[in-house]
């Protein structure tokens, strides 16, 4: 039998790895962005715009806080991330433990409402929410972002632990109670540490929304300017380097966050 030749090898090599090939490049693909904004914040452009590549330095990585207003932007977006996450992790695991173990009337009809952020355009929310600001009388700021930022994380952290708490074997929890656990340690011991992947995960993903959000910011911050109005506001006149250094270091936090999860999760399961 003759020997497939260069080409026939080639296309049952791709066939062969059509999937792994496609997974990397879609990977490629999302951390492009990430990569340029990490090369260029080693630049030193000659103009205000960071656009073209000019020469290599690090003044903006010695000195992060150079630009006025840059580092007060960013506090406050991560204050707002944070206080946004606590709150809609707390709220949204209770609605998800009442929605996936109780059965109410308006059950279905909550699940429904609680849904729509998640698939409703962000404008339109964020228009609902001014609207009803400025009926009500309140002056647009810190609270104003933080309520509304609590208010589309909710739907995420309800969607993961919801799923999480589905997939949980009731049994557990009546072995815990036949072994005489009280109600509080069975839910401190068996349940809460089973449905701590959902909970941990809507709560990364509650501080990554909040922290980038800038739709629904603009709408209900009056004055206040957070990170990202910060960076919209100085794309119009001049784009700091600064605002890659502080990309590429959230970027790299997130990334050590995700391997440290990793290393922690494997270890467990080989324990």
């Amino acid at each position: 039998m003759p020997a497939p030749s260069g080409p026939s090898r080639l296309l049952r090599l791709l066939r062969r790895n059509l999937v792994v090939i496609a997974g990397l490049a879609t990977l490629c693909y999302l951390l492009l962005p990430n990569v340029i904004v990490t090369v260029f914040s080693f630049n030193k452009p000659n103009g205000r715009f960071n656009y073209e590549w000019q020469r290599f330095s690090t003044d903006a990585w010695a000195d992060p806080c150079g630009v006025a207003d840059l580092c007060g932007s960013l506090s406050l977006s991560l204050r707002i991330a944070v206080w946004a996450t606590i709150g809609s992790t707390v709220l949204g695991t209770m609605i998800a433990f009442a929605l996936a173990r109780y059965r109410f009337r308006a059950r279905s009809s909550v699940s429904t409402l609680l849904f729509l952020p998640m698939a409703m355009p962000e404008v339109v929310m964020a228009a609902s929410l001014a609207t009803l600001f400025l009926n009500m009388g309140v002056s647009f700021g810190f609270w104003t972002i933080l309520i509304a930022h609590i208010m589309f994380c909710l739907s995420f952290v309800v969607t993961a632990v919801k799923a999480r708490v589905m997939s949980m074997d009731p049994r557990l929890e009546q072995a815990a109670q036949d072994l005489y656990a009280t109600p509080l340690q069975t839910f401190l011991r068996v349940t809460l540490p089973i449905a701590a992947p959902g909970i941990a995960a809507g709560a990364l993903l509650s501080f990554a929304l909040s922290f980038d959000d800038f739709i629904i910011t603009n709408f209900n911050a009056g004055s206040t300017v957070t990170f990202p109005m910060f960076v919209w506001g100085s794309a119009q006149r001049g784009t700091p380097v600064q605002i890659n250094v502080i990309g590429t270091a959230m970027f790299v936090i997130a990334v050590l966050c995700v391997l440290v999860g990793q290393l922690a999760g494997g270890r467990r399961k080989r324990s």
